[in-house]
Order: C-alpha cells, then structure tokens, then sequence
C-alpha cells in the first residue's frame, strides 16, 4: 500500500471547506460579541457542526475505500485487521457524538 492517505487527491477541496467553516466560526465569535439573538447563534453553530460533519465523513469514506481496501487487498492479516479497528473506532466516535 502507498504511503498516501485516502483524501489526498480531495486535499485542495477539503482545505478550502475547511477554510470556509473557519470563517463560518469566525462569524459565531462575532454574533456573539455583538450579542445577537440566541436562535440566530445557534442556527449558525448547527451549520458549522454539519459542515464539519460533512467533511468528516467524506474523508471517512476515502479512508475505507483507499486505506481500508487497500489493507484488505493487501493480503496482510495484520495490517487489514489494524485498518478494521481503525474504522471501527472511528465509526463508534462518530456514533457517540450525536
């Protein structure tokens, strides 16, 4: 398997989201020190979350097709059995955090 992660031919376009959501943050912190209304806070932090949650699972879905099926095909029980545990996890994080 290379030594390239799944999201790297994303890696532009996932930077410029993530340089978007940043942004989005930065216009909470200003909403708040201008003591905006409640609601209007907090229908902005449900947009970041679900932008960050979208970016989340795109990355999640190029780790199991590179990463994971990479370490299937590999024919390496070991390494196939890491990648597996690493989704897993990653899975039952995100399972959690809602």
């Amino acid at each position: 398997m290379s030594g390239t992660h799944g999201y790297v031919a994303d890696k532009e376009a996932l930077v410029r989201r993530l340089h978007r959501i940043e942004g989005q943050v930065r216009g909470i912190e200003k909403m708040v020190e201008e003591d905006r209304y409640c609601i209007d806070v907090l229908t902005q932090i449900s947009a970041v979350t679900t932008a960050l949650e979208s970016v989340a699972f795109r990355i999640l879905d190029d780790h199991v097709n590179h990463c994971v099926a990479g370490a299937l095909a590999s024919g390496d029980p070991e390494e196939a059995g890491t990648k597996s545990k690493e989704l897993l996890e990653a899975v039952h994080r995100f399972a959690r955090a809602r």
